[in-house]
């Protein structure tokens, strides 16, 4: 888009130049020097192109001022060149007629010509350095970009060892005590690994994915602890096919089962996503030797992502006490069907 407007801008400057120096002269004032005109808007267009693709993007340094001063003396003389072709030698040569005198020297040619030549020169600069600053903010936006996306794999591979590891430890004890829902837990686990592998390598998820992968995870839990009826998850969803980005829920609930308290107490989540607004709602209690805060790197990283995906267009509270650990997220899922 940027790159279209630039041509209509020298489609644009190129039609009020022409028009200014060559048609209404003609039309308007009837000048007989209109042969002169349209050789000195063809060497004028020619010295243009020549500085603009040529002499400023190979000689022009803002550091070495010498190169600089080259760059201009190449351009004036592309200028002189033309011009002396068309007016001093093909002109004579086909039609008899020449701009000055005949007996004018080549050296008081091109120093008559750089005053000529300047405005056509300056302006052709300012179109490069033009087109260079948009080159410049596409690369910067690119690199953003990149970088963004580079961020938000890394920090997304962070969260994904911790559930690993921490549902393999869950599994391990099952095994050791010969527990029946040893088998189970293991299919449970089998599939939110094929889930997660799938989808977590994905920009966006529909809604429902990331609230079944959560009730799979505290399905998982509830085959190792005594009371599963404690672990409460209540969900309103009335737009499933709501995109969001994968595991950014996720580290809250895994959260919550490192470090929460499931002898007598268990925890309550709610999930809505009423007029499209997301709402997050985690509450646990702490073990009694937890007394610091919680928030770990997992934690830490949502935050990041909810920086980087969703700026304004969220809000996370976290209250962290010596007994509880409560997450409240909202995120404005609108405009973002999956």
């Amino acid at each position: 888009m940027k790159t279209s407007k630039l041509l209509y801008l020298h489609i644009f400057f190129w039609t009020i130049y022409s028009t200014g120096a060559v048609l209404i002269p003609y039309f308007v004032f009837h000048s007989k020097n209109t042969i002169f005109n349209i050789t000195f808007f063809i060497t004028s267009i020619t010295c243009f192109y020549v500085n603009y693709f040529i002499v400023v993007p190979r000689f022009f340094d803002a550091d070495k001022i010498y190169k600089s001063f080259f760059a201009f003396f190449l351009s004036v003389s592309s200028f002189v060149l033309v011009r002396y072709f068309a007016e001093e030698w093909f002109l004579p040569t086909f039609f008899g007629i020449r701009n000055y005198a005949e007996e004018t020297g080549f050296v008081f040619y091109f120093f008559d010509n750089i005053f000529y030549s300047s405005t056509t020169i300056f302006i052709s600069t300012t179109f490069w350095f033009f087109k260079y600053s948009i080159i410049a903010e596409e690369e910067k936006s690119q690199l953003i970009e990149a970088r963004k996306t580079a961020e938000l794999q890394a920090l997304k591979t962070q969260i994904n060892p911790h559930f690993i590891f921490n549902s393999l430890n869950n599994i391990y004890s099952l095994v050791y005590q010969k527990s029946d829902n040893a088998l189970p837990a293991i299919e449970e686990l089998s599939r939110l690994l094929r889930y997660s592998t799938k989808d977590l390598g994905e920009d966006r998820i529909a809604l429902e994915k990331e609230i079944g992968y959560i009730e799979s995870l505290i399905a998982l839990e509830k085959l190792r602890i005594k009371n599963p009826e404690l672990l409460v998850i209540e969900k309103k969803i009335l737009h499933p096919d709501l995109s969001i980005s994968p595991m950014i829920l996720v580290p809250f609930v895994e959260n919550a089962f490192k470090h929460g308290d499931f002898r007598d107490k268990g925890f309550n989540v709610k999930i809505s996503d009423e007029n499209k607004m997301l709402q997050f709602y985690l509450l646990n209690y702490k073990k009694e030797k937890i007394k610091d805060s919680i928030s770990g790197i997992g934690i830490e990283n949502v935050r990041k992502r909810l920086e980087i995906l969703y700026p304004k267009k969220y809000s996370l509270d976290i209250k962290d006490s010596e007994t509880e650990f409560i997450v409240d997220l909202k995120i404005d899922l609108r405009n973002e069907d999956h």
